[in-house]
């Protein structure tokens, strides 16, 4: 499971278009805007832009975006243009909370008068998906969270139509009127479906209110929307999330590098994770599994050499020869681009697979040394091998019968060593230079 947060714009697009007929408004518009937009064709294309007062906001996975002055309410089309313009400007950054960036994105909406506000959550975990109803949603929800949020626990397998959630639902909206408890049974209902079958793992909507339509129904609407998705459910998903982007972390920018892996983690059925930590790091991880490289790169921190990280990532789930050794060579090249910065250790670790075939990985891997041969001698290299799981003894023979070959310095371990305790030796190792 990958965790990954989409925009706004997104979230609201994937809800309305999975029931159109509960979210069918006049209000319920989104627009989205970049330093490349054309704004005739957005008009055009839009055209609730020209009829209604509009609500301007960055879509940039931070929040209290309003509290940082970012946000634009009951403008026209030009006010927004001119209001957007202005920070797309060349060279034009926020601090947020300390992290410095660009705003490359603003969600364009109809502004909505209303009068009551509420709060509506739902998080995955492990047992169970927890639902947070209140109230008294809006921008004060966490100074009343312990007094008016209703927290339900969905077993998996339920649905909110089950006796135990049903019930604790009713509970929740006992202080409602009876109008916008209908309707926000019918918008829970709707929004935990809709959680569940388009692999959701966080959705939050603060606020969420209620606008009535002309036959008198009151028809719920999101203010504001949080949502994160299980990113490894894209092929399941490719049709209902089409456009779907996961966006880089304010402030920061993917490199080529982690946009080459990123790319061929979409096109498998493994894993492939690669984040660039510091790129005059001297201790570099090629490591299987998600849990080894969490163990692995959190050790080199416990031992006070945080710094020392050159990158962070992942290969699981039985990558073939071929993906390994691109994402071999991706790492080595990287590691390897500044031989001036002294000696460097190569992390090739990983706990005792399941179903990988060590020795078929390996030979990605050795194939990416066979090219970088010179680059790593160059650098300093000393190569630390901890591995074990299916064929693991022909793939530590493997791997030292190819550095000894390429006279690259290695140690090679199987179950017999606990895999961090080849972490202080590479740490000794480059500090030792």
């Amino acid at each position: 499971m990958g965790k990954s947060k989409i925009r706004e714009y997104h979230a609201k697009r994937l809800i309305k278009s999975f029931a159109p007929e509960l979210f069918d408004v006049p209000e319920n518009q989104q627009a989205l805007v970049t330093k490349d937009t054309n704004w005739d064709t957005l008009a055009e294309q839009n055209p609730w832009m020209k009829e209604m007062p509009l609500v301007v906001k960055p879509d940039m996975m931070f929040g209290q975006r309003g509290q940082h002055g970012l946000v634009l309410l009951k403008a026209d089309i030009a006010k927004a243009k001119e209001f957007v313009g202005q920070w797309f400007a060349p060279g034009k950054t926020v601090d947020i909370h300390g992290v410095s960036g660009e705003i490359t994105h603003f969600l364009i909406e109809p502004f909505v008068p209303h009068e009551r506000e509420f709060y509506f959550s739902l998080v995955a975990n492990r047992e169970a998906t927890q639902l947070n109803f209140s109230a008294c949603g809006g921008v004060s929800v966490e100074d009343s969270w312990h007094v008016a949020m209703n927290t339900i626990d969905i077993a998996v397998g339920d649905t909110l139509e089950d006796e135990g959630p049903k019930k604790a639902i009713e509970k929740a909206l006992e202080d409602v009127n009876e109008d916008f408890r209908l309707a926000s049974v019918k918008y829970m209902t709707t929004m935990f479906t809709a959680f569940e079958e388009l692999d959701f793992l966080t959705l939050e909507t603060n606020p969420f209110t209620f606008v009535q339509r002309g036959d008198g129904e009151w028809r719920p609407l999101a203010l504001d929307m949080v949502a994160e998705v299980d990113d490894t459910a894209k092929f399941k998903n490719r049709k209902a999330w089409e456009d779907l982007e996961f966006p880089d972390v304010f402030g920061r920018r993917s490199t080529p590098e982690e946009r080459f892996i990123e790319e061929m983690d979409e096109k498998t059925g493994a894993s492939l994770k690669l984040t660039l930590l510091n790129p005059l790091g001297s201790i570099w991880n090629l490591v299987a599994g998600g849990g080894a490289s969490v163990i692995f790169a959190d050790t080199v921190a416990d031992l006070g050499c945080g710094e020392l990280l050159g990158n962070y990532g992942e290969y699981s789930g039985a990558p073939n020869a071929e993906e390994t050794y691109h994402y071999a060579r991706t790492i080595l090249d990287l590691a390897t681009r500044h031989p001036e910065v002294g000696r460097s250790a190569l992390i090739i670790g990983g706990g005792i697979a399941n179903f990988t075939d060590v020795a078929k990985t390996f030979k990605g891997i050795v194939h990416a040394l066979k090219e970088y041969k010179d680059k790593i001698l160059a650098a300093k290299m000393r190569v630390y091998v901890r591995r074990a799981g299916p064929n693991y003894q022909s793939g530590l023979k493997l791997m030292q019968k190819v550095c000894d070959e390429l006279t690259i310095p290695v140690d090679v371990f199987g179950p017999e060593k606990n895999m961090t305790e080849i972490i202080p030796m590479a740490i000794a190792y480059v500090k030792s230079g």
